[in-house]
């Protein structure tokens, strides 16, 4: 299969005080086209920078990232990102949120609201297309997210902890939502999660990152199989062993940050 993203021999540095520190070094990784991948490792360890690398807001002091084959230059609408704040214009209706970029190009508007129909429709929103996002609860406006993200038709897309402050029964919620738009389009996606059942749940490969700073220390190609379900995945019969190992690198990780 091709390639959709790679990491290239990626460092770089933050300038801070009292002296810069490299939060990423060396990190080769690749995505393949469809792929489902997700960034586990402790605070710090440079999983948010790989995310900004790949969406263009930041570029490596060395090495190369690459998209599609095409060096990353900067944001271009290939790549799409989701935040764990939902970030909506309150003054805007929920319709006009998810439709508000495609809106600032040379889209015509009916065919562009109709996609956004879909899309709502899809993460369950129907009927709330004219409601302000203050009349939303917190799972309903990172569905508006969700289908915002989605609607251009990105390549890639890169989330960022996108579920980390929804209660557990609407994250697990979530979580099937993404699964089910992700196997319908088979967009490359790229999450970012502390949460290691998450983890087990979505990808299609883990790959923990170490304390930083951050590099590659393990990858897992889980055997679950795409079409898995929250509430039947314990009992595959490798699921607690690699739970248990996943927990234990990740909490070494975590352990040597602390120190």
């Amino acid at each position: 299969m091709a390639v959709q993203i790679a990491l290239e021999n990626v460092s770089l540095r933050f300038a801070a005080k009292p002296q810069p520190f490299t939060v990423l070094e060396e990190i080769s990784l690749s995505l393949q086209k469809g792929e489902f991948v997700v960034l586990l490792g402790p605070s710090g360890c440079g999983k948010s920078t790989i995310l900004n690398l790949v969406a263009g807001f930041n570029q490596p002091d060395s090495g190369r990232v690459l998209c599609g084959g095409e060096p990353v230059q900067k944001p271009g609408p290939s790549r799409g990102m989701i935040f764990q704040q939902p970030n909506l214009f309150p003054w805007l209706s929920v319709l006009e949120n998810v439709t508000f970029g495609p809106r600032l190009g040379k889209y015509r508007k009916e065919h562009v609201n109709a996609e956004a129909l879909d899309w709502l429709a899809r993460v369950g929103l129907k009927g709330f297309e004219h409601h302000a996002p203050w009349q939303l609860s917190g799972g309903m406006k990172q569905r508006v997210a969700l289908a915002r993200a989605w609607l251009p038709g990105p390549e890639v897309l890169l989330l960022d902890e996108p579920f980390g402050a929804l209660d557990a029964q609407t994250r697990m919620m979530m979580q099937e939502l993404l699964r089910t738009a992700w196997l319908e389009t088979r967009t490359t996606l790229l999450f970012v999660t502390h949460d290691v059942d998450e983890a087990l749940f979505l990808a299609d490969r883990i790959l923990v990152m170490s304390a930083k700073p951050g590099k590659i220390v393990d990858e897992i190609t889980l055997p679950f199989g795409r079409e898995r379900d929250i509430e039947t995945l314990a009992a595959h019969p490798r699921y607690s062993e690699i739970k248990h190992h996943v927990l234990h690198r990740v909490r070494q990780e975590a352990k040597r940050h602390l120190r």
